[in-house]
């Protein structure tokens, strides 16, 4: 019966974790669909800001107190899945409790820990999910959530509570069973949270009974992880994994410096200086700015696939606080959604086959003419995302490659280009104020 349950369990983590690891894999494929960017500079920095950022959780401390409870939930999430190292090797070497008899005391102590932890999760899930669902905070009904990323974080926070109540019901059908004095149940000593129950359970139940129940406890718990981990790569709950690279990654240049393209900048160069333009060289771009994902950094394809979808940047953008259209978030979930449309497409067809979409299906331009270009999503954002980036990228296809600009716009360009600078005056004639005052 063990060496069924054991192949049983094997074959159950080895399809989880391959079918994980191909979505994964995907995820890499459609992410370096972008082009070549190097952020590979100042690497003691980038640490620092993988620490701080991504393990810190420094943006985050701007509001204290939910700042504490995503802690919580994240404290529970990488400590207590230590404890899910060894159910994997209790279920592949058929023991239970492997680490006790190495441990002993202090394994008692790591358990107790762990249910602290577990308890505060289900606290501050309870919490997150009346905070979107009953007192409903503005970011969290705008309609740029409207159908699944609404669910999705529902079911999250959800699971999550499900996943640590078994853990807890686990802990205390298993102390129960101890106090029966049933074999191969180590008596670990009292755990401080479901300690409290086990007593209960040993006088409502017989021995096998309760045995029945932690092992249902246990598969369901083992199942629910890996479940629970497969749906990361469907999820905004990708964050968690995501977060960490895109930190070190982060464009380290002073909030609000603009990528200039250095074939534009030579053109300015030589319509000022004709001397300095190459006679035999073919200086044209063969492309401005960005109309698809392919023509996006895949710096800007990992921001999107990190978005938390916690609206932040749209709360603090002052063209969506005064009624414009545009929302930094939306424009991450909006190329996120294209990048997937282009992976799926690909896995049809072994090669982008063209499908006579593009991101402008998704982002209109007038989302994209709001922005003012203040950096405020981009200095909100807890794990390092630029929604600015691709807007100006593609700002910079809309003006460059489709000469679509508002005529206001279209007046100033006229005057640089004419005049060299953004007024309606001859460079001749620049100096004549001076005349006036002589």
């Amino acid at each position: 019966m063990h060496l069924l349950q054991q192949i049983l369990f094997a074959a159950i983590a080895v399809f989880a974790i391959g079918l994980f690891t191909k979505n994964i894999l995907q995820i890499r494929r459609n992410i370096l669909l972008g082009k070549d960017e190097d952020l590979s500079d100042n690497k003691s920095l980038r640490w620092k800001n993988l620490l701080l950022l991504a393990f810190g959780q420094k943006k985050m401390f701007r509001n204290p107190l939910v700042a504490v409870m995503h802690f919580v939930i994240y404290a529970g999430f990488i400590i207590i899945n230590i404890e899910v190292l060894e159910i994997v090797l209790d279920g592949i070497l058929g023991t239970h409790r492997l680490f006790f008899p190495t441990l002993g005391s202090f394994y008692t102590f790591l358990i107790n820990f762990f249910e602290i932890l577990a308890v505060g999760v289900i606290i501050v899930c309870a919490v997150f999910l009346i905070r979107r669902n009953i007192i409903k905070l503005k970011r969290f009904i705008n309609k740029d959530l409207n159908g699944w990323p609404r669910s999705d974080a529902n079911y999250i926070l959800i699971t999550e509570i499900i996943l640590m109540l078994l853990f807890l019901k686990m802990n205390g059908l298993d102390r129960a069973i101890q106090l029966s004095g049933a074999e191969h149940y180590y008596n670990t000593g009292n755990f401080i949270i479901s300690g409290m129950l086990a007593p209960i359970y040993k006088n409502m139940f017989s021995t096998s009974t309760l045995i029945i129940f932690e092992r249902t406890c246990w598969w369901l718990h083992i199942i629910g992880i890996l479940a629970f981990l497969n749906y990361l790569p469907y999820s905004k709950h990708l964050h968690i994994m995501l977060a960490f690279p895109n930190a070190y990654y982060a464009r380290l240049e002073v909030k609000g410096k603009m990528d200039n393209m250095k074939s534009v900048q030579n053109e300015v160069i030589y319509a000022m200086q004709p001397e300095l333009a190459p006679t035999n060289a073919d200086t044209q771009p063969i492309k401005f700015g960005s109309k698809d994902v392919f023509d996006l950094s895949w710096k800007s394809l990992l921001d999107a696939y990190s978005c938390t979808e916690c609206g932040r940047c749209s709360a603090a953008c002052p063209a969506n606080q005064t009624g414009k259209l545009l929302s930094p978030r939306k424009i991450m979930m909006d190329t996120r959604d294209r990048l997937e449309a282009v992976g799926k497409n690909i896995n049809q067809n072994k090669t982008f086959t063209d499908d006579g979409r593009n991101l402008f299906n998704h982002i209109t331009v007038e989302e994209l003419r709001a922005c003012t270009t203040c950096n405020a999503c981009v200095e909100e954002c807890p794990v390092s995302i630029s929604p600015l980036s691709i807007i100006l990228e593609m700002r910079r296809s809309l003006i460059m490659e489709d000469s679509n600009a508002p005529q206001e716009w279209n007046v100033m360009f006229g005057n640089v280009e004419n005049n060299f600078a953004p007024w309606k005056f001859s460079p001749d004639e620049r100096d004549k104020w001076t005349e006036e005052i002589s």
